[in-house]
């Protein structure tokens, strides 16, 4: 007789929710099992792949291993973001905008809904607009976003409780997707989506982004928070955590001492990119076995790998 795996009755599923526009958009989301349980349940929508750019050159604040696939565009955020969509073939692009920061360039929020609108305008993918949760400053670049980028879908993020009431209201006037950010806590989660929902915004425009840390940085307990979600989910067919989930992870991995130091000043650690990339790598890795819907990551290097564990994992 066969090997017969014990399997769990699943009553609940994960809600589709589409990001973006026409034949580019994609749709996240519509699991009835546990990630990779194929044998159980039914996965739709592969995991999607987000690229990372910010909307100012990085300077500094970027190690040579991960400018090094993007020098040639880092001051220009348009052809960054097309390097990503033509060359690497990402299924998103996430706008980091830091030139918003208060304690940064402080660039006035309209001037950076500018810059979104250029990179919303010249590509057919969807795109992730993330302000620096600084909720005053967000409040004015997402606003202005979602009226220059009307009915285009984008996600705006990070959507807090200190900011819901006025992220979530231009969502619904304009017709985009609210990110949902809370740290790492399932009932703080649980507790956001219903105010957005006592708002009038509907599931299927909401994304959770549970937040992470990168390896070694409190990613287990990302893990385990990620995993509670989708078990209430499914399982225990909580309908207000029934939705797709985003981890903005490139920036946790990136900027760890880890990933920074070079190979001159600690050589027994090897390789400053090869390590980067690893430690990405394994992050990413272990945020899609809890059940991540979209990644957002920033070497190339690492999306050929996550892309490749993906269809290993796939493959039936």
């Amino acid at each position: 007789m066969s090997f017969q795996p014990t399997k769990t009755k699943y009553t609940g599923q994960v809600k589709e929710v589409k990001l973006g526009v026409g034949d580019k958009a994609v749709t996240v989301g519509g699991k009835t099992a546990y990630p990779f349980y194929l044998f159980e349940g039914e996965m739709p929508n592969t995991p999607k792949i987000a690229g990372e750019i910010w909307d100012m050159d990085p300077g500094e604040e970027w190690s040579p291993a991960d400018r090094k696939p993007f020098e040639d565009v880092l001051g220009d955020p348009v052809a960054w973001a097309k390097k990503w969509v033509d060359e690497y073939g990402v299924d998103l692009i996430v706008v980091q905008c830091k030139s918003s920061d208060p304690n940064g360039a402080n660039r006035p929020g309209v001037e950076v809904a500018q810059v979104v609108k250029q990179v919303v305008d010249a590509l057919d993918v969807p795109v992730i607009v993330w302000g620096t949760a600084n909720h005053d400053e967000d409040i004015e670049v997402l606003k202005n976003v979602a009226e220059l980028c009307d009915g285009k879908r984008v996600v705006l993020g990070p959507t807090e409780e200190g900011d819901y009431k006025q992220i979530g209201a231009v969502a619904l006037g304009y017709k985009h997707v609210v990110g949902a950010s809370t740290p790492i806590d399932v009932n703080l989660a649980k507790q956001l989506n219903i105010l957005l929902e006592n708002l009038g915004v509907q599931s299927e425009n909401v994304i959770m982004d549970p937040t992470t840390g990168g390896l070694g940085y409190g990613l287990e307990y990302t893990y385990s928070i990620i995993e509670r979600m989708n078990m209430a989910a499914l399982v225990q067919e909580d309908d207000k955590l029934q939705l797709p989930i985003v981890c903005n992870m490139a920036q946790e991995v990136w900027k760890t001492k880890e990933a920074k130091i070079s190979e001159e000043e600690v050589p027994n650690l090897g390789n400053q990119e090869k390590r980067g990339i690893l430690m990405e790598t394994v992050t990413a890795v272990d945020l899609l076995l809890a059940g991540t819907d979209v990644l957002i990551l920033r070497h190339p290097k690492t999306v050929e790998l996550v892309r490749k564990f993906l269809n290993d994992m796939l493959s039936k």
